[in-house]
């Protein structure tokens, strides 16, 4: 059986990734910190003669270069970050310490075991929103400038750009994506639609930045996980690809499209259920755009889930897993968060 590390394997793209690569029959290691937002859960695939957790923090650089060798795997998934913006507005130490410290001692791990011979690809995961700012009627390819404006995405374009330099300098078998907004199920509340998703089942109020009209690109976490696994098997090392689906939505589009679901879907819209703009956050990028064709004409890959379907499928999920929710401390994503300058 083959063997992969996913970095991040219990946040939310990576518990999904590990379960797509088990059903692919790989044995796989996950590498987590477990924070806040790391899913508790144990999928029924899951067993000790495929998987493996190992609690560790990324920077720890002696300790992940010694599972690295012990276990010598094809590949390294890259998804240990912290992801939340709002957070990275109230204390950037976190997003610094993980995102690119984090990086930097992967990167020094691979190096030192590509002496001894050992040189599994790395997949770095990273996010649209290094590119900043999208003007209307255009969208970003893999060749557009960093223009970050969040310590979020300044810490993940810093990654990128130490990974890009190990692939110069030391010839390091890497790729680097940038994907959109990603949904689906076992996702962390204080994102955008779990969160909605959250209030609407508990007869909250749906807080949205502003006017709503800030835009956003939006895959099912499904698709990116098939996307993912397409550039470990074909992706060129020393290249970026965006993984986007080209669905752009406006936020408030969005929060109105997921109560029309949950009144079709007949679950009940309480009283105080209604949509409020709230103050926004400091440095809100309007709009995120991604230019696909790239991954579409390189590797023949394209997105296959209908968002209307995915979307009904991920309120589907939370309404018949309402444990997810209630195993989280609600102090972890209820309070307001992004609000310092």
């Amino acid at each position: 059986m083959k063997k992969i590390i996913v970095t991040g394997g219990s946040g939310f793209i990576g518990s999904n990734l590990v379960d797509y690569l088990i059903n692919k029959k790989y044995f796989v290691i996950n590498l987590d910190k477990l924070t806040y937002a790391s899913n508790a859960y144990k999928s029924t695939i899951r067993t000790p003669k495929n998987y493996r957790l190992i609690k560790v923090d990324i920077v720890n650089k002696n300790r992940i270069t010694k599972i690295i060798k012990k276990y010598n795997p094809k590949v390294i998934f890259n998804l240990a970050a912290e992801t939340h913006v709002d957070r990275s507005i109230d204390g950037p130490s976190n997003f610094v310490h993980t995102n690119i410290n984090g990086m930097f001692g992967l990167l020094e791990s691979l190096r030192f075991l590509q002496k001894k011979g050992i040189t599994p690809k790395l997949i770095h995961v990273s996010t649209d929103e290094v590119y900043g700012d999208i003007k209307k009627g255009f969208k970003s390819d893999e060749k557009h400038r960093y223009d970050p404006s969040s310590p979020y995405s300044a810490s993940k374009a810093s990654s990128n750009h130490l990974v890009n330099s190990y692939i110069k300098t030391y010839n390091l078998k890497a790729v680097i994506t940038n994907c959109c907004n990603n949904y689906g199920p076992y996702q962390f509340p204080e994102k955008l639609i779990p969160k909605m998703i959250s209030n609407i089942f508990n007869n909250k109020e749906l807080p949205i930045y502003a006017k709503g009209k800030n835009t956003r690109e939006w895959i099912h976490v499904n698709d990116h996980c098939e996307a993912l696994f397409r550039l470990y098997l074909n992706g060129k090392n020393g290249e970026c690809y965006n993984v986007g689906s080209g669905i752009n939505l406006k936020n408030i589009d969005l929060v109105k499209k997921i109560i029309k679901i949950c009144k079709a879907m007949k679950i009940n819209i309480g009283t105080k259920t209604k949509i409020k703009f709230v103050k926004d956050r400091p440095g809100h990028d309007f709009r995120y755009s991604l230019n696909n064709k790239k991954i579409f004409k390189q590797l023949k890959w394209k997105p296959k889930i209908n968002f209307e379907e995915g979307l009904k499928d991920t309120i589907h999920w939370y309404l018949s897993n309402k444990n997810f929710l209630k195993g989280i401390s609600k102090k972890n994503y209820e309070k307001r968060l992004g609000l310092k300058i």
